[in-house]
């Protein structure tokens, strides 16, 4: 079977292009390369470059013919989404137009989106689960619940199944070392934690440790990268089977706090890894832990790799090539 995946260079990208080149689908990857890195494209998988907001490069690629195509191209700094919501919204939400409506004239079904759990805000309960109210807090999560509606709209009037997978905190890297690019710019703390391990930072900020936890750091959900690619695997598959949209959150269920993975940092690297509590940052809220029931039941979905230990280890084997020697 034929996919197309779009940001497929990028650093959740290459691993769910990978995940569907190791189940033996015909892959391309249509990417910019803005974030993308072309050091992330596999010699498999046939690349294209192109721009989601070049609908007539959107156009020529679809016309190729494929049994789906994965989403993933996005803007995602959620604190700069707060002060330049317009180009989130041209990026995000019009480009997502762009692809939902090249796909809808060449029939390309299914879409499987890359959304977020941005989309939740601060949490009601938890473990977060699919029905969980939707308050997201800055305007990249905004841009993500956008999205999952009009999928849904052109699901109703346009026949275009979709799964839409919600995202907590993708780390890690491919255990056997097939992704060669790090990400770039990166806003999660592990691989900032390795930053420091490496001497790319001088220092880790931790923002608060007077919150109602174990250890008074933030706690999180940490899925391991390999585990979401695959779940767009059976995402797709299931749609296709069943000619049925879906729309699953996936998180590992455990959470990490902010204090244990600085330690557990420390202690697979051998680094000091120099870090200072700092404020809080507004918004943050205490804990943040997700269900995956949904899609351990529809979709088989259980993670492999998202113990922590294998979280830490392997994104380690990217970043130590910095440490001077």
């Amino acid at each position: 079977m034929r996919i197309l995946v779009i940001g497929g260079a990028g650093y959740i990208g290459s691993h769910v292009t990978r995940a569907f080149l190791d189940r033996g689908y015909e892959v391309t990857v249509f990417d910019n390369l803005q974030t993308g890195l072309r050091e992330n494209l596999f010699k498999d998988a046939r690349f294209e470059y192109g721009d989601i907001m070049r609908r007539e490069q959107l156009r020529a690629v679809m016309a190729g013919g494929f049994d789906g195509c994965v989403h993933l191209a996005a803007m995602k700094a959620a604190g700069q989404s707060m002060l330049t919501p317009e180009e989130f919204a041209e990026a995000n939400i019009v480009g997502t137009i762009n692809i939902l409506n090249q796909a809808a004239e060449a029939k390309l079904s299914p879409i499987i989106f890359s959304s977020s759990a941005a989309i939740f805000g601060n949490p009601h309960y938890l473990p977060i689960d699919e029905e969980h109210p939707k308050e997201p807090e800055n305007f990249y999560g905004f841009t993500k619940l956008e999205i999952e509606r009009i999928l849904g709209w052109y699901d109703r009037l346009k026949g275009l199944r979709f799964a839409a997978i919600r995202y907590f905190n993708a780390a890690g890297y491919d255990v056997e070392g097939r992704i060669k690019g790090l990400e770039l710019n990166p806003e999660n703390l592990l691989p900032i934690v390795m930053e420091v391990a490496a001497g790319i930072r001088p220092k880790l900020s931790i923002y608060g440790n007077d919150y109602p936890t174990r250890d008074g750091s933030c706690i999180r959900d940490y899925v391991h990268v390999s585990d979401l690619a695959e779940a767009h695997v059976s995402a797709f598959e299931y749609v296709l089977k069943h000619d049925k949209s879906l729309t699953v959150n996936l998180g590992s269920q455990t959470g990490i706090s902010v204090l244990e993975m600085v330690e557990l940092a420390r202690v697979h690297t051998g680094m000091a890894v120099p870090a200072e509590i700092v404020g809080r940052r507004a918004g943050d809220p205490s804990e943040l832990v997700a269900t995956s029931g949904k899609a351990r039941e529809l979709l088989g979905w259980v993670p492999k790799y998202s113990d922590v230990d294998t979280l830490v280890s392997s994104t380690w084997k990217m970043y130590e090539k910095y440490v001077a020697r």
